[in-house]
């Protein structure tokens, strides 16, 4: 057996009910070979056993009350995986799905992405069972005020700077702030994705899906192409999916879909920039369905309980969850002529489906490279927290392109140098891990 198998066993026997996190651990570890062979150093610190076991796991009960007077308990966690180059960083997220394996898993792809940034950040994940949807801003903020009593403690400026993810926007964002600033008395950068008028960064609702997009542009002109006039079908609806959308537009290209948990709409006749600013509205302030969509636009169908992949296009941008892309999918979006897909969401693509799109040539961009561009941002809005300043829309947005521009030639460059010239996700999970493995070394067996 070989070391990186015999790493891998260990993490199955030690958590044998985690699947998302097997999963995610396998992804990298199986792209280390090349790297583990001409650096044996990595097997004699034991870096890669350091590696897959998080420095700090942190669990608590969340009682919050309700509208009508009920007391309600949820389970809040967070993972605080690798502080090897800087302070933790990854979002909250607020799920009914949310448990200690899924928290893990994108702890753990958190420490790669944040290290091809190339900014001095960690990796970490948290959140809870807690589901906002349908549920009122007073109650939202019970939830979270109960929630950032037991985290504040445990996170700062300098230590753990959680931001958002799936089920926690804006408005959840400043619940937490509040409660943290009423129990320490201190105003810091310890949450991103602020709002602009209280410490926020412009360009970070924007800087997932926009990053997705810069990314997308190098790995279509790697192979001599362009966005312009390419069909694109997205998934999701929320702030990933929605700034994709409208950089994709801004590059010429046509946005086929988008979907929520209840399935997607198809508008043939494209998603064009009135149409995004309606869903927008749908989405953020009314908090609807996109089955509406096909209620207001007769050119659009919606198709219940299904997955956008059936639907013919140039380009697939999943941007709504892990594992969104299965085998099926991967094979209808082969069959459809499918140059490109690039990943918005965490680990949208099974391994399967990641097979079925090399086998094909189609050019692969992995979330822990593509994706990398919010925590950017965040990593920005720490550094005029710092600082007490306040950038430019323009030189956000360019510094964010200009980084996602960066990710992208040292996973190119990484790919080729260990045998894998064109894998991006070789190359990504080559990059990152060499950066905090190397850091780690560096540091001693801490």
């Amino acid at each position: 057996m070989s070391y990186v198998d015999e790493v891998f066993e260990r993490v199955k026997r030690r958590d044998p009910d985690q699947p998302e996190f097997h999963q995610a651990v396998w992804e990298v570890l199986e792209s280390l070979a090349p790297v583990l062979e001409l650096h044996t150093e990595y097997r004699e610190y034991r870096v890669l056993e350091r590696l897959v076991e998080p420095e700090r796991m942190i669990t608590f009960r969340v009682p919050w009350t309700d509208d009508r007077g009920r007391v309600q308990v949820n389970r809040g966690m967070r993972v605080e995986f690798n502080s090897a180059i800087g302070p933790y960083k990854g979002g909250l997220r607020f799920h009914p799905s949310v448990n200690l394996g899924i928290i893990k898993f994108l702890g753990f792809e958190q420490t790669f992405k944040n290290a091809l940034t190339t900014l001095p950040i960690g990796g970490g994940k948290g959140g809870s069972d807690f589901d906002p949807k349908g549920k009122s801003d007073n109650e939202v903020m019970r939830f979270c005020q109960s929630f950032m009593s037991e985290l504040f403690r445990h996170i700062g400026a300098n230590i753990d700077v959680p931001a958002g993810d799936i089920g926690v926007g804006g408005r959840e964002i400043g619940y937490l702030f509040g409660q943290y600033k009423r129990l320490t008395r201190r105003w810091e950068g310890v949450l991103t994705g602020k709002g602009h008028g209280w410490g926020g960064s412009l360009i970070r609702p924007e800087a997932t899906g926009y990053g997705q997009v810069y990314f997308l542009r190098e790995m279509l002109k790697a192979r001599g192409e362009d966005i312009d006039g390419k069909t694109c079908t997205i998934s999701g609806s929320g702030n990933v999916a929605q700034f994709c959308a409208e950089k994709v537009i801004s590059y010429g290209g046509k946005v086929l879909t988008m979907s929520d948990s209840g399935g997607f709409v198809h508008d043939p006749d494209g998603i064009d920039a009135e149409k995004l600013a309606w869903v927008m509205e749908l989405k953020n302030n009314r908090r609807g369905r996109i089955s509406e969509y096909a209620k207001k636009f007769k050119s659009a169908s919606y198709y219940t309980g299904k997955r956008p992949w059936s639907v013919a296009c140039d380009i697939a941008l999943p941007c709504a969850t892990q594992n969104e892309i299965e085998k099926a999918g991967a094979k209808a979006l082969v069959k459809g002529g499918t140059i490109a897909v690039c990943e918005g969401a965490n680990m949208p693509t099974t391994p399967e489906a990641v097979e079925i799109f090399q086998a094909a040539k189609i050019a692969f961009g992995p979330a822990k490279a593509a994706n990398a561009g919010g925590v950017a941002v965040s990593a920005l809005e720490m550094a005029q927290n710092a600082y007490f300043s306040e950038w430019s829309r323009e030189e956000v947005d360019g510094r964010l392109d200009s980084i996602m521009t960066g990710i992208h030639a040292q996973c190119d460059a990484a790919a080729e140098k260990y045998g894998h010239a064109g894998d991006l996700l070789v190359g990504a999970n080559v990059s990152g891990f060499l950066k905090v493995a190397n850091a780690m070394l560096d540091q001693g067996v801490v």
